[in-house]
């Protein structure tokens, strides 16, 4: 009697199907500040220096902001310039911004590994769904030792929410970019001794840090004593 053939053998198991982590999609967009957005940027001041412990020392105002970086004499690049950070959910629709004759919006989609909680989304909302990020403010200076014109930021301020995504390196490559497109030497800029966060992106970047060199600051009565010396 012929053996009985061996039962067939048993089929595997199909491997789990390997799942890509969720991601938070962001639409970003950098685009030249105007007077219209006077109110957020004045907002985005007063919290730059309630996190430099500076509030002292401010004493802006939306006229006063309107009227000294937005004369009508002020042009982008040439005087003091304001670049504005916005993020949404959706792709930014065609807008003015678009169309402005110095400065081509920088757009950018992300993925972000989990999603913001803004709690003052609508504080900073400037249509629908687009909400300000944050801000860089800057103006020409001049190098003597190259010769060549360079840009001066004054300010560079992300919104607590949205730090540690990398919209601080958009805000300040932006500049970058714009001063190579313009020929101009160098970017620089301060930073408080205490900000070891800044100090240590700073770095990453390949900003040197000028160690050897002091702030000099004539201001308040000060000035108005020395500027009335004869």
């Amino acid at each position: 009697m012929a053996a009985a053939a061996p039962p067939p053998a048993p089929t595997p198991a199909p491997e789990p199907a390997t799942s890509l982590p969720e991601t938070t999609p962001l639409f970003t967009r950098i685009r030249l500040a105007t007077l219209l957005d006077v109110p957020h940027i004045h907002k985005l001041i007063h919290q730059m220096a309630v996190f430099e412990r500076l509030t002292h020392l401010f004493s802006a105002t939306e006229s006063s902001l309107a009227a000294t970086l937005f004369s009508a004499t002020a042009q982008p690049f040439h005087s003091f310039t304001v670049f504005l950070l916005e993020a949404s959910p959706k792709p930014f629709a065609v807008s003015t911004a678009d169309s402005n004759p110095f400065f081509t919006p920088i757009t950018k989609f992300v993925n972000l590994s989990l999603p913001i909680e803004d709690p003052e989304r609508d504080t900073f909302k400037t249509s629908d769904d687009v909400t300000v990020v944050g801000f860089v403010l800057f103006f020409p200076n001049y190098s003597t030792f190259l010769a060549k014109p360079g840009f001066y930021v004054e300010d560079l301020f992300v919104r607590e929410c949205y730090r540690r995504k990398g919209f601080g390196r958009m805000l300040l490559s932006a500049v970058a970019k714009q001063a190579v497109k313009m020929g101009y030497g160098r970017v620089e800029w301060v930073v408080l001794d205490w900000n070891v966060n800044a100090i240590r992106f700073y770095e990453e970047m390949g900003a040197d840090l000028l160690n050897e060199w002091r702030i000099c600051r004539l201001t308040g009565e000060a000035l108005q004593a020395y500027g009335g010396a004869d």
